[in-house]
Protein backbone atom coordinates (compact mmCIF):
# COMPACT_ATOMS: atom_id res chain seq x y z
CA UNK A 1 0.00 0.00 0.00
CA UNK A 2 1.19 3.22 -1.06
CA UNK A 3 2.22 5.84 1.95
CA UNK A 4 1.61 8.82 -0.09
CA UNK A 5 -0.73 11.30 0.45
CA UNK A 6 -1.66 14.42 -1.96
CA UNK A 7 -2.52 17.54 -0.35
CA UNK A 8 -4.78 20.24 -2.41
CA UNK A 9 -5.06 23.50 -2.31
CA UNK A 10 -6.34 26.37 -5.15
CA UNK A 11 -3.19 28.96 -5.06
CA UNK A 12 0.49 29.06 -4.16
CA UNK A 13 -0.17 31.17 -0.93
CA UNK A 14 -1.72 28.29 0.55
CA UNK A 15 0.47 25.97 -1.16
CA UNK A 16 3.27 27.60 0.65
CA UNK A 17 1.93 27.65 3.97
CA UNK A 18 1.39 23.70 3.95
CA UNK A 19 4.82 23.70 2.99
CA UNK A 20 6.31 25.24 5.57
CA UNK A 21 4.73 23.26 8.66
CA UNK A 22 5.54 19.73 6.81
CA UNK A 23 7.41 17.75 9.46
CA UNK A 24 10.75 16.76 8.33
CA UNK A 25 10.33 13.23 8.37
CA UNK A 26 6.86 13.21 6.42
CA UNK A 27 7.71 16.22 3.58
CA UNK A 28 8.98 13.36 1.11
CA UNK A 29 5.54 11.91 1.04
CA UNK A 30 3.54 14.48 0.66
CA UNK A 31 2.65 16.24 -2.38
CA UNK A 32 0.84 19.33 -2.23
CA UNK A 33 -0.47 21.01 -5.31
CA UNK A 34 -2.56 24.67 -6.26
CA UNK A 35 -4.80 23.87 -8.58
CA UNK A 36 -6.98 26.91 -9.03
CA UNK A 37 -10.13 28.03 -7.62
CA UNK A 38 -13.23 26.64 -7.69
CA UNK A 39 -14.52 23.14 -7.53
CA UNK A 40 -14.16 22.56 -11.21
CA UNK A 41 -10.24 23.01 -11.65
CA UNK A 42 -10.03 21.60 -8.14
CA UNK A 43 -11.92 17.95 -9.52
CA UNK A 44 -9.85 18.18 -13.25
CA UNK A 45 -6.32 19.16 -11.29
CA UNK A 46 -6.67 16.46 -8.21
CA UNK A 47 -8.37 13.87 -11.24
CA UNK A 48 -5.29 14.28 -13.21
CA UNK A 49 -2.73 13.99 -10.24
CA UNK A 50 -4.51 10.91 -9.05
CA UNK A 51 -4.76 9.11 -12.14
CA UNK A 52 -0.68 9.33 -12.52
CA UNK A 53 0.22 8.34 -8.95
CA UNK A 54 -1.23 6.41 -6.18
CA UNK A 55 -1.82 7.91 -3.10
CA UNK A 56 -3.26 6.96 0.21
CA UNK A 57 -5.07 10.16 1.26
CA UNK A 58 -6.58 13.10 -0.02
CA UNK A 59 -6.67 16.08 1.54
CA UNK A 60 -8.04 19.52 0.39
CA UNK A 61 -6.45 22.59 2.85
CA UNK A 62 -6.42 26.20 2.40
CA UNK A 63 -7.66 29.53 3.87
CA UNK A 64 -11.94 30.04 3.85
CA UNK A 65 -14.30 31.78 5.24
CA UNK A 66 -16.12 30.95 8.74
CA UNK A 67 -20.00 31.56 9.82
CA UNK A 68 -20.78 33.54 12.70
CA UNK A 69 -21.09 31.61 15.90
CA UNK A 70 -19.38 28.70 14.28
CA UNK A 71 -15.55 29.63 12.94
CA UNK A 72 -14.00 32.36 14.19
CA UNK A 73 -11.44 34.81 12.22
CA UNK A 74 -7.98 32.68 12.85
CA UNK A 75 -9.21 29.48 13.62
CA UNK A 76 -9.33 26.18 11.97
CA UNK A 77 -11.81 23.82 10.82
CA UNK A 78 -12.41 20.63 9.90
CA UNK A 79 -14.59 19.64 7.77
CA UNK A 80 -17.33 16.36 8.82
CA UNK A 81 -18.69 16.62 5.62
CA UNK A 82 -18.70 18.74 2.23
CA UNK A 83 -21.55 20.02 0.93
CA UNK A 84 -21.64 22.01 -2.25
CA UNK A 85 -24.53 24.15 -1.38
CA UNK A 86 -25.40 25.62 -4.49
CA UNK A 87 -25.39 22.38 -7.05
CA UNK A 88 -29.10 22.40 -7.42
CA UNK A 89 -31.78 24.82 -8.52
CA UNK A 90 -34.02 27.66 -7.49
CA UNK A 91 -37.73 26.89 -7.38
CA UNK A 92 -40.78 28.77 -6.03
CA UNK A 93 -40.63 27.45 -3.28
CA UNK A 94 -36.74 28.03 -2.58
CA UNK A 95 -33.87 26.52 -3.13
CA UNK A 96 -33.40 22.41 -4.05
CA UNK A 97 -30.82 20.25 -4.15
CA UNK A 98 -29.87 17.87 -6.81
CA UNK A 99 -30.46 15.13 -4.22
CA UNK A 100 -33.91 16.31 -3.73
CA UNK A 101 -34.24 16.78 -7.84
CA UNK A 102 -32.69 13.25 -8.48
CA UNK A 103 -30.15 14.58 -10.51
CA UNK A 104 -26.91 12.90 -7.96
CA UNK A 105 -25.70 14.10 -4.72
CA UNK A 106 -24.30 17.45 -2.99
CA UNK A 107 -22.12 16.05 -0.52
CA UNK A 108 -18.55 13.93 0.06
CA UNK A 109 -17.70 12.19 2.59
CA UNK A 110 -14.65 12.71 4.83
CA UNK A 111 -12.31 10.57 6.79
CA UNK A 112 -13.70 10.84 10.32
CA UNK A 113 -10.86 8.94 11.94
CA UNK A 114 -8.61 11.30 10.50
CA UNK A 115 -10.15 14.66 11.10
CA UNK A 116 -10.65 13.30 14.72
CA UNK A 117 -6.90 12.82 15.20
CA UNK A 118 -6.32 16.51 13.81
CA UNK A 119 -8.68 18.07 15.75
CA UNK A 120 -7.26 16.48 18.96
CA UNK A 121 -3.86 17.30 17.45
CA UNK A 122 -4.51 20.73 17.31
CA UNK A 123 -6.48 21.36 20.91
CA UNK A 124 -4.53 23.44 23.17
CA UNK A 125 -2.50 25.70 20.71
CA UNK A 126 -2.33 29.19 19.65
CA UNK A 127 -5.45 28.39 17.41
CA UNK A 128 -9.16 27.23 18.23
CA UNK A 129 -10.30 24.04 16.34
CA UNK A 130 -13.64 23.22 14.89
CA UNK A 131 -15.70 20.50 13.15
CA UNK A 132 -18.33 20.44 10.85
CA UNK A 133 -19.95 20.49 7.73
CA UNK A 134 -17.85 23.01 5.29
CA UNK A 135 -19.70 24.00 2.04
CA UNK A 136 -18.58 24.61 -1.75
CA UNK A 137 -19.72 27.29 -3.10
CA UNK A 138 -19.12 28.74 -6.68
CA UNK A 139 -19.37 32.17 -5.77
CA UNK A 140 -18.73 33.09 -1.86
CA UNK A 141 -21.17 34.56 -0.15
CA UNK A 142 -21.24 38.43 0.24
CA UNK A 143 -24.41 39.51 2.12
CA UNK A 144 -26.21 38.27 5.35
CA UNK A 145 -29.34 37.45 3.98
CA UNK A 146 -27.01 34.50 2.01
CA UNK A 147 -25.02 33.66 4.70
CA UNK A 148 -28.22 33.00 7.05
CA UNK A 149 -30.52 31.23 4.43
CA UNK A 150 -26.72 28.71 3.85
CA UNK A 151 -27.13 28.19 8.03
CA UNK A 152 -30.60 27.87 7.37
CA UNK A 153 -29.92 25.26 4.89
CA UNK A 154 -26.82 23.27 7.06
CA UNK A 155 -27.34 23.48 10.21
CA UNK A 156 -24.10 23.58 11.97
CA UNK A 157 -21.90 24.55 8.75
CA UNK A 158 -18.58 26.17 10.10
CA UNK A 159 -17.46 27.21 6.70
CA UNK A 160 -17.56 27.69 3.19
CA UNK A 161 -14.73 27.19 0.36
CA UNK A 162 -14.70 26.86 -3.37
CA UNK A 163 -12.91 23.65 -3.89
CA UNK A 164 -13.58 20.75 -1.12
CA UNK A 165 -16.34 19.12 -3.57
CA UNK A 166 -14.13 19.05 -6.35
CA UNK A 167 -11.31 17.81 -4.45
CA UNK A 168 -13.75 15.33 -2.65
CA UNK A 169 -15.58 13.82 -5.42
CA UNK A 170 -12.29 13.37 -7.45
CA UNK A 171 -11.40 11.42 -4.52
CA UNK A 172 -14.28 9.30 -4.20
CA UNK A 173 -14.07 8.49 -7.75
CA UNK A 174 -10.54 6.82 -7.38
CA UNK A 175 -11.46 4.95 -3.91
CA UNK A 176 -9.16 7.35 -1.66
CA UNK A 177 -10.44 8.84 2.04
CA UNK A 178 -10.72 12.31 1.83
CA UNK A 179 -10.40 15.45 4.43
CA UNK A 180 -11.12 19.31 4.41
CA UNK A 181 -9.19 21.36 6.21
CA UNK A 182 -9.51 25.39 6.59
CA UNK A 183 -7.82 27.85 8.38
CA UNK A 184 -10.68 30.80 8.76
CA UNK A 185 -9.30 33.93 7.06
CA UNK A 186 -12.58 36.02 7.05
CA UNK A 187 -16.28 36.09 8.49
CA UNK A 188 -18.93 34.47 5.86
CA UNK A 189 -21.83 37.17 5.09
CA UNK A 190 -20.93 40.85 4.29
CA UNK A 191 -17.51 41.66 2.75
CA UNK A 192 -15.15 43.81 4.50
CA UNK A 193 -11.64 43.19 2.77
CA UNK A 194 -10.51 45.71 5.89
CA UNK A 195 -11.31 43.16 7.95
CA UNK A 196 -9.73 39.65 6.47
CA UNK A 197 -6.89 38.35 7.81
CA UNK A 198 -5.12 36.12 5.32
CA UNK A 199 -1.76 35.98 6.93
CA UNK A 200 -2.94 35.03 10.14
CA UNK A 201 -4.74 32.20 8.35
CA UNK A 202 -2.23 30.88 6.31
CA UNK A 203 0.26 30.60 9.79
CA UNK A 204 -2.65 28.79 11.29
CA UNK A 205 -2.56 26.70 8.49
CA UNK A 206 0.58 26.06 8.45
CA UNK A 207 0.84 25.22 12.27
CA UNK A 208 -1.82 22.61 11.04
CA UNK A 209 0.23 21.40 8.29
CA UNK A 210 3.36 20.52 11.25
CA UNK A 211 0.73 18.29 13.13
CA UNK A 212 0.59 15.77 10.26
CA UNK A 213 2.98 13.52 11.40
CA UNK A 214 0.98 13.04 14.67
CA UNK A 215 -2.26 12.36 12.87
CA UNK A 216 -0.92 10.27 10.27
Amino acid sequence: MTSRILIVTAVEAEQKAIENGLPAGLSADVQVIAAGAGPAAAAAVTSAELAKHPYRLVINAGIGGGFPAEAEVGSVVLATEVIAADLGSETAEGFRSVDELGFGKSSVPVDRTVVQRWAEALQGEETHVYTGPILTVSTTTGTKSTADELQRRVPGAVAESMEGFGVGTAAAHFGIPFVEIRAISNVVGPRDREAWRIPDALRALTLASSKLLEVL
